[in-house]
């Protein structure tokens, strides 16, 4: 009895073996271009968090008087090229931390193409729903802060004040600006987007650093709110003190 063996067509068992290349490929290739954009992404976040830290805490002089408040600033305006140098470097990792968070954007939604009834993941809330809107308002306030503060493009008359001493009078300045109703309101509404995003960005980078687990997953929370709180809250309280007179110009009044 003679046994006919039937052999595949070669072209089509190339073609199996080619889709089968590409499968394996895109199931190696996309899920470390992901994990590599999470891990920057936290990093970003992280010196992102770090700044915001500490520029409310050189702010929160403000409370200790002129004199406190102007030698800061006076000291850190000795150092133009390093002060100049963060700022860049600022809005570069910004725009970096910005750039992948669009890029995780899209890559979710090109893996999950099919919308559902519900869309929204269990459990979801809506701080880690509207992650990209609230750090772009953010990054649009940065804009506006660096224009306003910094450059004094926005207001050229109170960027020029002097005090007795002769320096930069940042402390009047940031009264005299804190004083208009639309700054202050401007400012507290970007804070509390600031702590809207880092309630949830902060537990978020912890996560992706694998410094969670199932035990301290709801620690590491409660630790992001508390943090993202301290932030907002030091942060709005200054046009608040303002607003409400606790804070207030000099007796000597600004120089232009």
């Amino acid at each position: 009895m003679t046994t006919t063996t039937i052999e595949p067509a070669p072209s089509t068992a190339l073609k199996a073996t080619t889709v089968v290349d590409r499968a394996q490929s895109r199931d190696v290739s996309t899920p470390l271009t992901l994990v590599s954009a999470k891990l920057l992404m936290a990093i970003t976040g992280a010196g992102l968090i770090g700044f915001v830290a500490v520029h409310m805490l050189g702010n929160l002089q403000i409370y200790l008087g002129q004199e406190a408040l102007n030698a800061y600033a006076k000291f850190l305006k000795s150092m133009p090229a390093l002060l100049w140098t963060a700022r860049i470097g600022l809005l570069a990792i910004f725009a970096l931390h910005l750039g992948l968070a669009v890029y995780l954007k899209k890559q979710n939604k090109s893996a999950r193409p099919h919308q559902y009834a519900l869309s929204d993941p269990v459990g979801a809330t809506l701080a880690s729903r509207t992650m990209l809107s609230s750090g772009l308002v953010i990054f649009a306030f940065l804009i506006y802060h660096l224009l306003h503060f910094t450059l004094g493009v926005t207001d050229s008359g109170s960027h020029k004040l002097v005090d007795l001493a002769g320096r930069h009078d940042v402390y009047s300045m940031v009264v005299m600006s804190f004083g208009n109703i639309y700054i202050s309101a401007s400012y507290i509404i970007a804070m509390l987007f600031l702590g809207l995003h880092l309630s949830h960005a902060i537990s978020s980078m912890f996560q992706t650093f694998g410094l969670t687990n199932a035990s301290s997953r709801r620690l590491i929370h409660r630790v992001g709110l508390v943090v993202a709180a301290f932030l907002m809250v030091g942060n709005i309280s200054i046009p608040v003190a303002v607003l409400l007179g606790f804070i207030g110009l000099p007796a000597e009044g600004p120089t232009p």
